[in-house]
Order: structure tokens, then C-alpha cells, then sequence
């Protein structure tokens, strides 16, 4: 590497020491990459809009992780190793002492199976958190599933990046954090969850030229049109998966007088689930409660029944992204109409919904390639810009930490 474009000593991370760099003619993403390759578990801090000097920031990738916190699912995300952690996001609480009984895949399992002094409940709700308390304390268990997954130990508590929905409000963003760092990260930083999609789905983010990403959660449904490292337009609808399910659950009983549980909607939604009628015919048997009688009761239903059912759901989803769209400015929807709409998240896997969205809008959509990853890989590719995050808050106000 040119001297000239190197001035500073060089440390190992071990030793906690900081390399400096002075930014000379060489493109600055090449000098990481070189670092990178030589010194791996080293965080370099690049300011995209600023030419001149860049460091390497004390923030160390090997203690640093990346965190989806999704109201259907939290994922966890470590450099060099991947997505780690995939559970629900579901805790099961003892009503008479108020411990914490299971956490994730255990506590999901006990859905609509529990006696009456457990409760099985969903710490997050339309993508931000609904209690407190038992958030922390299920953030905690994912972080020490983490520990146990990856080679090594943790010297220091973690710092975390966390996804929040780019409509969030500073109370909410600020709850976020907190819980974070109660559960045991030694800081937080929450980047927009439509931001994180976008670099886990591989979008030109820093580049002069528009991208359009949809990220159809949970929770929460975002629009965001996004350039130069920044959101330009967004849009944040609590329709997305769990409405789906609600709807397919209010269609049976309204239709068969049959009651089914949260799991089987989902289920039902996965497996016959369609934005827009199909010629495959699909059909699926259900067992639920028969209103009337009390009885268990088994039916078929049809694709297009369920296609009916999440109708509504659907034209709000299409709405939010001609909104969104109406609001981008003319050179953006110009690049926007070039490069397509991308689609993310669980919902982006509903069978014809790319389809669906492309014909309300006359633009091209792609669905990634791992939809249900593409956010927690996100906030594991923005671990390399943390400092960019740092000083470029979301809604609320961070202290200085450097």
C-alpha cells in the first residue's frame, strides 16, 4: 500500500490501539478492503459524503452484532458467521410469579397449549415494543444464545446495531435502546429497518441514484425510497404479516363458523396463501372449533378463498408503495422505473405479490434472494458504517460516544 496514503502506525486490535489514516488519492473502500484483509475483526469508519481523513473506529467487529428485532421474528446477526440467531419473537410468562417460563422456539411451541397460569405473549407490537420488561429480558436470552454460537467468548459486553421502523417515534426508538443495553449490550445504535433491508438485499445505498425497498415484516410494512446513505421518502403502514393471519382467521369464523388458532392461520397463509387468484387449485384441510356446537370440526379451504381473505390487507400494502412513490422526487422515480422495486422481509414471500405490486404500479419487482434474512444481514453490513450512524441519527438523539 502507498505510504503516502497510510500515515500511522499499525496496532493489533487486541491491544485496543487505533489506527489512523489520512484519505490521499486512493479510493478509501480500497484501503478497508486491504485492512480488512490483513487485520480482519477491525471496524474502519468511512464518511461517504466527506473526502479527507477517515480512522478506524474502537468499535471491534468481533464483539459486535447486529440485531433484527422483529415483531414476528428476532434475528441476530455476527460478522464472518452469519445470521446466528432465528427465533420468534414470543415469551411465555408465569401469571402467578411473573417469571419468565421459555423464550423464542419454546415459548412459540406453547401457543394456544398452555394451562391458565402461563401466558404466552408478543413483547412487540406493529414493530415497536408493547412491554418492556419482558423485551429486556428476552433480548438478553438472544444475546446469550449468541455467545454460545460463535467461537470464543466475548470479552466485553457487545455493541449492538438494532433495526426500528423508520416511522418510529423518539419515545419509541429511545425504549429500543434502553432494552438493548439492559439486556446486556455496552451500546446501541438503531439504524431504519427499510435502510438495513436495502444493504442486506445488496441496493447501490451510498450511490447517487435512487432504490426503492419494500419490507413487508411482521408488524410493519416499509416503503422507502433511499440515496446517498440516506431515506429521501419513506412510508410505515401495522399492515404486514400478522394482519394477513388476522384476516384469514376473521374470514373462517365468519364464513365456516370455525375457530383456528394463530399458528394454523400462518400456516394456512404459507402454504395456500396468495396475493392474486392462481390457476394451481390449491386446497388445504383445517381443524378448528366449530362455533356452534363447541366441537372440533375439520374443513377444506380453497386459494381462492384465501386470496379473498387478504385482499384488503394487500390494496393497503399497494397503496403505501404508490404513496410512497408519488412523494419521490423526478430523477429518484426515474431510477426507481430503471432498477425496480425490491421486496424483503416474510411477507415479500406471499405467493404473487411481487406480481401484484408491479401491476398497481407499472414498475418492475423483485423479491431477494433470502427474504426473511435480508434485514438482520443489513445490520450486520452496517456494523462497517456504525460511525456514519453515530452521527447521522434516525429520530432521536444519541450521546456522544466517541
Amino acid at each position: 500500500m502507498n505510504k503516502n496514503v497510510c500515515n500511522g502506525t499499525i496496532f493489533s486490535h487486541k491491544t485496543k490501539m487505533v489506527l489512523s489514516f489520512i484519505n490521499g488519492n486512493t479510493n478509501p473502500l480500497t484501503i478497508v478492503n486491504f485492512i480488512n484483509k490483513k487485520f480482519g475483526n477491525i471496524l474502519i469508519y468511512i464518511n461517504p459524503f466527506r473526502k479527507g481523513r477517515f480512522s478506524l473506529s474502537k468499535f471491534s467487529l468481533t464483539n459486535s452484532l447486529g440485531i433484527d428485532l422483529g415483531t414476528a421474528n428476532t434475528l441476530v446477526f455476527l460478522r464472518n458467521k452469519g445470521v446466528i440467531v432465528n427465533e420468534p419473537t414470543v415469551v411465555a410468562i408465569n401469571n402467578e410469579t411473573g417469571d419468565i417460563v421459555a423464550v423464542g422456539n419454546e415459548a412459540r411451541n406453547m401457543i394456544g397449549r398452555t394451562p391458565g397460569s402461563i401466558t404466552v405473549v408478543r413483547p412487540m407490537q406493529d414493530g415497536v415494543i408493547a412491554d418492556y420488561d419482558t423485551t429486556a429480558v428476552m433480548m438478553k436470552y438472544y444475546l446469550q444464545q449468541a455467545r454460545k454460537k460463535r467461537s470464543g467468548i466475548f470479552s466485553t459486553k457487545p455493541s449492538v446495531v438494532v433495526c426500528v421502523p423508520s416511522g418510529i417515534t423518539k419515545v419509541e426508538e429511545r425504549a429500543v435502546v434502553d432494552a438493548t443495553k439492559v439486556a446486556g449490550a455496552k451500546e446501541a445504535f438503531p439504524i431504519p429497518e427499510p435502510f438495513a433491508a436495502a444493504l442486506g438485499a445488496d441496493l447501490p445505498v451510498w450511490e447517487p441514484t435512487g432504490s426503492m425497498v419494500v419490507d413487508i415484516g411482521g408488524g410493519t410494512t416499509e416503503v422507502a425510497v433511499i440515496s446517498l446513505g440516506g431515506i429521501v421518502t419513506s412510508n410505515s403502514i401495522n399492515e404486514a404479516g400478522n394482519k394477513m393471519d388476522r384476516a384469514i382467521s376473521h374470514y373462517i369464523r365468519q364464513t365456516y363458523n370455525l375457530m383456528i388458532g394463530e399458528r394454523t392461520a400462518e400456516q394456512i397463509k404459507v402454504e395456500i396463501g396468495s396475493a392474486k387468484p392462481t390457476t394451481e387449485g390449491k386446497q388445504m384441510d383445517i381443524r378448528g372449533r366449530n362455533l356452534l356446537t363447541g366441537l372440533p370440526e375439520t374443513i377444506t379451504i380453497t386459494e381462492e378463498e384465501i386470496t379473498k381473505a387478504l385482499q384488503e390487507v394487500i390494496e393497503k400494502i399497494t397503496e403505501s408503495v404508490k404513496t410512497t412513490l408519488e412523494k419521490t422526487p423526478p430523477e429518484l422515480s426515474a431510477d426507481v422505473m430503471d432498477r425496480g422495486i425490491v421486496l424483503t422481509g416474510g411477507g415479500a414471500m406471499l405467493n404473487q405479490i411481487d406480481k401484484v405490486i408491479s401491476e398497481e404500479t407499472d414498475v418492475p419487482v423483485f423479491v431477494t434472494e433470502n427474504p426473511l434474512e435480508s434485514v438482520a444481514v443489513g445490520t450486520g453490513k452496517s456494523l462497517e458504517y456504525i460511525q456514519h450512524f453515530r452521527n447521522n441519527p434516525n429520530v432521536a438523539s444519541r450521546a456522544n460516544i466517541d
